[in-house]
């Protein structure tokens, strides 16, 4: 049984639309700049206009950043408050709530005056977005994370996918999205194992689908466990 049926996958988000909420994770503003690179290539620029397309799509009445909005511990990068308004008002213009969960690279949010991150959201009765760096509060039956920036290598190509995920901690079902930033470096998940997964959410990564979302379509792969010996 699929754990998460009538979701729809499109450029790197999932818009859930029993919820009416458009969830993505790990932007990571001031990535580039916090590492010093010297051709910051695409650090975040096309960020609001691609959240633009994503409002325009599904006109959501939500959308919910599940951790890793920024790359920053000890301060705000410069210019990184002007990026994060810039997508408050793309969220705002499309008559949506901007919510924001807090990930391990978010501890200077609270700094931001047009943010109040929590800790985690609930998207439904039974569904809890988080960022998934460590251990929610809420048990429950399906969790939504970031964090582990997935990704499919498929003939020498990688390329980013979700994670669908069945019977994980406490039996709960796991959807990993990938990283909506392009420069965010993406974990292989050929051969993931639970042990090198950076989520404690993630107990048995045999039991993760992969999933690539395409300009065409969503490609939908076999779990892990039964896929690896194919690639």
């Amino acid at each position: 049984m699929d754990p998460f049926p009538r979701v729809e996958y499109e450029d790197r988000a999932v818009w859930f639309p029993d919820a009416e909420t458009l969830v993505l994770a790990d932007l990571h503003l001031g990535r580039v700049r916090q590492s010093r690179v010297d051709f910051p290539v695409g650090d975040g620029k096309d960020l609001p206009n691609r959240l633009d397309r994503l409002c325009e799509r599904y006109e959501p009445t939500a959308v919910v950043v599940a951790g890793d909005l920024v790359h920053a511990f000890d301060t705000v990068p410069y210019g990184v408050a002007d990026a994060i308004q810039n997508l408050v008002d793309v969220v705002v213009d499309a008559g949506a709530e901007l919510i924001v969960t807090s990930g391990n690279h978010d501890p200077t949010l609270e700094r931001v005056e047009s943010l109040d991150p929590v800790d985690e959201y609930h998207l439904d009765s039974s569904t809890v977005v988080h960022h998934g760096h460590e251990q929610p509060t809420a048990n429950t039956d399906r969790y939504v994370i970031g964090h582990e920036h997935p990704a499919l290598t498929i003939e020498g190509n990688r390329r980013p996918c979700y994670l669908e995920c069945w019977a994980q901690h406490g039996e709960a079902s796991v959807l990993v999205l990938p990283a909506f930033s392009r420069v965010a470096v993406g974990t292989t998940v050929n051969d993931l194992t639970a042990a090198d997964s950076m989520s404690p959410l993630l107990t048995d990564t045999d039991a993760c689908r992969p999933i690539v979302s395409t300009t065409d379509e969503s490609l939908s792969f076999p779990p892990l466990g039964k896929l690896r010996p194919h690639l």
